[in-house]
This record gives structure tokens, C-alpha cells and sequence, in this order.
């Protein structure tokens, strides 16, 4: 992906204040008007400076694309890393200038979903507030048995100064037992103060799962990869296989094959209609390291000599 910078763009500092960044749109806005314009690529760069402003003038568009641009080093493709918007707040402001389409693939990439809710016009002198929402990473095993955990949220806001800067604050999260990756805790009042005597809006925390060293998931199935040695694939065997649950007693059926899928029913994600666990069969084969053991490699080619695993390739 081709990262944009908007700063460039705009002919600002990294530093400067949403009123210069005010200031640089509107001069640049009438020099590239298509209506008025004679430069040649008029069109082309006064769309690319509204995509710019669309950004910068946003102090939560703006506070994700700094920490996003953290991770960019000039001359190189662009690629987001995993979840590198989590544990961000922001009030889904929407677009105020039109819909992504209107803008490149670089900013529906980054804006077209987490910035997609609307914001209401506040003309009452009484209205409740705006709801907030951030994405948040838990472990897995806080879905399996419930738990409570500190999670702190970075809030962007205008200093007094005019720039934009972030404020932490942590909050005491109660995680439901059962919940899944992109289900929602809603934490009543946590969100934008109310107008007059409206009430404080509500804070959406979508849930994602911090990548596990052992397991992956697929919706409320939990899988992992089980290796095991040949002649315990061959023979059959007990193992002690470990889950988020605690360590369980798998049998592994004689003649079992790479990939077979051993499946604990029920032991996935709880929930009303629980998920599965299942352990993925990965054989493992000993190193040859010194000539005892190379024996026994060539005793075992002698005695399958006439096994051959690339018959399905018919050769």
C-alpha cells in the first residue's frame, strides 16, 4: 500500500495546530479549485489535499494516523501492523467531507471502518452525549472462565495550545465468560459528556483476542497444532494435550495420519451452544544427529521398503 503523507501534502509541520492546518486547507482548497484553477493536475491535487484534511483537521483521525505513521519508513510499501488501532478511543466522528470512496485505497483502508459511524447534530439544549468506541485485545483464557482486567484507553484530545495530543485512562473491565472477537462490552456512561442535563453517552469496547502462542481460532472453535512422534501416530497413544481450560487426556488412534483432527466436544469457547477444541496432528521426526541413530533410520527404510509416500504424485 502507497502510504500518504499528509503533512506534505498540506505543507505543514508534524507539530502544527488544527488552526494552521485550517489556515493551509483554505489556501490550498482555492489554489487547486478545479473551477478557478490552471494548473494542469488542478483536479487531482485538490482532492488529494480534501483527502488530507478529511485527516488532519480530525483530532481522532489525526491522533490514529500519527501513531499509525510511527511505523512507516520513507521509500518503503506500507503495510498497517496487526491491530494497530486497538486500545484507541474515539466518538466515530464519520466523514464530514463525503464517503470514502471519495478518497484513496490507503484512507478507506485505515478510516473506512473504524471511523464509519455518524455523528449526530447536537441542537438541543438538552441531548444525551456521544457514544464512544474502541477496539481492545484480551487473552483467551479471560473468555473461557470470565474475568475482570485494567484496560487503559488512549483518548485524543486538543491541548490548549491547539495541537493534538493523548490522554490515558484506565478503566475496570468485567470480561463476560463466553464473549467472542467482535462482540461488544458496553460500559454504560463511559462516553461523551450530555448536552445540559442530557445524559453521558455510552463507551463500545469491541473485543479481539491477542494472538496465542498455542492456539488460533476460527468463531468459537479453538485449534492446536499436536505434535507427535511417528510411531506414536502409528501406534496409538495417550497424551497429555494442553487447552485453555487446563491439560486433558487426548488418545490418539493407531495409524493416525498428519493433519487428522482430534476433537474435545464442547471444550471451544463456552457460550450457549459451545465450541469445539480440536488438536491438529503434527508428526515430527526425530534428528539424525549421530550413527546410532542413522541406523535406524536405514533399518527402517529396509523394512517399508516398498512404502512409498509420493505414489499420489505418480511418480
Amino acid at each position: 500500500m502507497e502510504f500518504k503523507d499528509y503533512y506534505s501534502i498540506m505543507g505543514v509541520a508534524r507539530d502544527a495546530t488544527q488552526d494552521e492546518i485550517k489556515r493551509a486547507y483554505r489556501l490550498l482548497a482555492r489554489k487547486y479549485h478545479p473551477d478557478v484553477s490552471k494548473e494542469p493536475d488542478a483536479e487531482a491535487r485538490f482532492k488529494e489535499v480534501g483527502e488530507a484534511n478529511e485527516v488532519l483537521k480530525d483530532p481522532e483521525k489525526r491522533a490514529a494516523y500519527d501513531k499509525l505513521g510511527a511505523n512507516w519508513k520513507g521509500g518503503q510499501d506500507f503495510n498497517p501492523p496487526p491491530d494497530w488501532n486497538t486500545g484507541f478511543e474515539f466518538s466515530g466522528g464519520g466523514y464530514t467531507g463525503g464517503d470514502a470512496a471519495q478518497f484513496s485505497d490507503f484512507f478507506e483502508s485505515l478510516y473506512g471502518r473504524d471511523f464509519s459511524a455518524a455523528r449526530g447534530h447536537r441542537a438541543q439544549s438538552h441531548a444525551r452525549g456521544e457514544d464512544h468506541h474502541a477496539r481492545v485485545l484480551i487473552d483467551l483464557e479471560d473468555s473461557y472462565i470470565g474475568a475482570v482486567r485494567t484496560i487503559a484507553l488512549q483518548v485524543p484530545e486538543v491541548d490548549a495550545q491547539g495541537r493534538v495530543a493523548m490522554r490515558e485512562r484506565k478503566l475496570n473491565v468485567t470480561i463476560p465468560q463466553g464473549i467472542r472477537a467482535g462482540q461488544h462490552i458496553r460500559l454504560a456512561g463511559q462516553g461523551a459528556a450530555g448536552f445540559g442535563q442530557g445524559k453521558s453517552g455510552d463507551l463500545l469496547l469491541e473485543i479481539e483476542f491477542r494472538p496465542h502462542p498455542l492456539y488460533r481460532l476460527e468463531k468459537q472453535d479453538v485449534y492446536l497444532d499436536l505434535p507427535v512422534a511417528p510411531w506414536e501416530a502409528a501406534l496409538g497413544t495417550a497424551l497429555n494435550v494442553p487447552t485453555p481450560n487446563g491439560v486433558v487426556e487426548i488418545k490418539v488412534p493407531a495409524g493416525a495420519a498428519a493433519g487428522n483432527k482430534l476433537r474435545l466436544k464442547g471444550q471451544g469457547i463456552p457460550s450457549k451452544t459451545p465450541g469445539d477444541f480440536y488438536a491438529v496432528l503434527k508428526i515430527v521426526l526425530p534428528r539424525a544427529d549421530d550413527e546410532a541413530d542413522k541406523e535406524v533410520y536405514r533399518n527402517m527404510a529396509a523394512q517399508f521398503k516398498s512404502f512409498n509416500p509420493r505414489s499420489k504424485l505418480g511418480v
